[in-house]
């Protein structure tokens, strides 16, 4: 079975609203994001995957890319489960991430 992750659904996954503000920047995000398209359909259970270790998938507001990120409150065995399930959907998917420097916050820059 294969699902279509529409922009609008996809804002709701992410707990977004749907307006015209969030839709046009989910539509830079995705035209930014080569590839994204094939990835998007995997959102929902790397989200809950992430979600399990604190983490989460949002839209950046300095860059025009989704952003995962590990929540501050964390602790270091949800930062080690964390930094792990981020390695091995990347691998496992072909995305392209680029790590915020020190921080543990990933953007997804692209899909192989």
């Amino acid at each position: 079975m294969h699902l279509e992750l529409t922009p609008e659904a996809l804002l709701k996954q992410l707990g977004y609203s749907v307006t015209e503000q969030t839709l046009k920047q989910v539509h830079t995000i995705l035209d930014n994001t080569p590839g994204m398209q094939k990835f998007l359909p995997h959102i929902p259970s790397f989200a809950d995957a992430l979600a399990v270790e604190k983490g989460y998938i949002a839209m950046s507001n300095s860059e025009d890319y989704l952003k995962i990120k590990c929540e501050e409150d964390a602790n270091a065995d949800n930062l080690s489960a964390f930094t792990e399930l981020v390695n091995r959907w990347a691998e496992k998917y072909k995305l392209q991430l680029k790590k915020v420097d020190n921080k543990n916050t990933y953007y997804i820059i692209g899909h192989a």
